[in-house]
């Protein structure tokens, strides 16, 4: 790992770890002001929804100015919402605070996701800067709110004071500054030259008519259905089995755990396996694992599927930026990471509803096979993409059935 990538990864880890912080201190501070779930509900939405609407945009501005001005826009925003926060910690301007530390972490993870695999020489090289960037947000999503939670609980002299949320939203607001200061002598690349034929204002639509680039995002949205409700139905299965919530806490931070340990092993996997082979691999263990999973009768056993599952999962988002930059053009590219994270997080604001809907009806073991089958019957997607996309890579394997 060169200097250079170490100091964006603990870029990315200042300002995702505001956001993440600040998603867990302000439903606390709204539920102890007396707001409704349905209010807290709606809280956590907007983290979520601002890149849901900013994405596209941010990536068309990355591909414009590159890394720095993108960067420095996101920290001053973040600054801004967290620091809104902690001068006026009342609902409204949490809600706002949620807008823009959620739309500024958007933005800048584009950014260095763009910059980085603009910085690789090769595919082997994609995949590890890819592995390593990965493992950015696993660590921010521990202390963002491990920081955050310590102050509410001591910086004020009486657990969940007023004076020590403002703390927590201090500390958040400073982090992001971190960034800054890590990604200044990160040199900026040069800037990608525009083909004469891609000079006509480009849309979205454009993007959408790469046949490899939709089945990349179908590809990629039915593995994150799987991050989705894992997440969502693993704590209602856990109450139906009489699991406490520490216990249902552990077998979600064994997957979290598990999903960041596979991304230190990415790196070291053989040149000759492709993307295409380490993701429809995933696929169909995955498919497997969501079959399984509600028929694991108590914690232990269900501690193991969300390890293996972890593991599983976690080897996917590496290929799967190798696999946009191989296929968008190399003017586009922020374009694209916009329009994936557009849709990750537009699936993660309606899935839970959807997912809350059809539990009602079907029970949440028959939400686990759905999307077992849902991964499986889109688990031919990678094999197509490495046959007929990746510049390349031509496969010699049949197709699987």
């Amino acid at each position: 790992m060169s200097a250079a990538l170490l100091r964006l990864i603990l870029a990315q880890i200042s300002i995702h770890a505001c956001m993440t912080g600040m998603r867990m201190a302000t439903p606390l501070l709204a539920l102890r002001e007396g707001f409704s779930a349905a209010s807290v509900g709606f809280l956590l939405a907007l983290f979520a929804l601002t890149q849901v609407f900013l994405s596209l945009p941010a990536g068309r501005y990355a591909d414009r100015q590159g890394l720095r001005r993108p960067l420095a826009l996101s920290v001053a925003i973040a600054v801004l919402g967290a620091g809104a926060a902690a001068a006026f910690p009342v609902y409204p301007v949490l809600c706002l605070a949620a807008l823009l530390t959620g739309g500024a972490c958007g933005t800048a993870i584009i950014a260095l996701q763009r910059h980085v695999g603009r910085s690789a020489h090769d595919k082997a090289q994609l995949r590890k800067v890819f592995s390593w960037l990965a493992i950015g947000p696993a660590i921010s999503n521990f202390l963002g709110p491990f920081c955050a939670g310590l102050l509410i609980d001591y910086a004020g002299g009486e657990a969940a004071s007023t004076t020590g949320f403002r703390a927590a939203f201090l500390l958040l607001a400073l982090l992001p500054l971190s960034a800054w200061f890590l990604s200044r002598s990160v040199q900026e690349l040069p800037p990608v030259e525009v083909p004469a034929a891609a000079a006509r204002p480009a849309t979205a639509w454009d993007l959408f008519q790469n046949q490899g680039f939709r089945r990349l995002l179908l590809m990629n949205w039915a593995l994150s259905s799987c991050w989705d409700v894992h997440t969502f139905v693993v704590p209602i299965l856990g109450h139906e089995r009489g699991l406490s919530a520490s216990v249902i806490g552990t077998i979600l931070g064994s997957f979290a755990m598990a999903a960041a340990a596979i991304r230190l092993l990415v790196p070291l996997l053989p040149e000759r396996i492709s993307e295409w082979q380490v993701v429809f691999t995933a696929m169909v263990l995955a498919s497997v694992l969501f079959l399984l999973y509600p028929l694991m009768p108590g914690a232990w056993s269900m501690g193991a599927c969300s390890i293996l599952l972890g593991l599983v999962l976690g080897s996917v988002q590496p290929m799967v930026m190798s696999m946009i930059h191989q296929i968008t053009p190399p003017h586009r590219h922020g374009e694209a990471l916009g329009l994936r994270m557009m849709a990750i997080n537009g699936s993660s604001v309606l899935m839970p509803l959807i997912f809350g809907s059809l539990g009602a009806v079907v029970g949440v073991s028959a939400l686990f096979w759905a999307v077992g089958a849902l991964v499986g019957s889109c688990a031919r997607l990678p094999w197509l993409i490495g046959r007929d996309d990746l510049p390349g890579h031509p496969t010699s394997m049949q197709p699987p059935h």
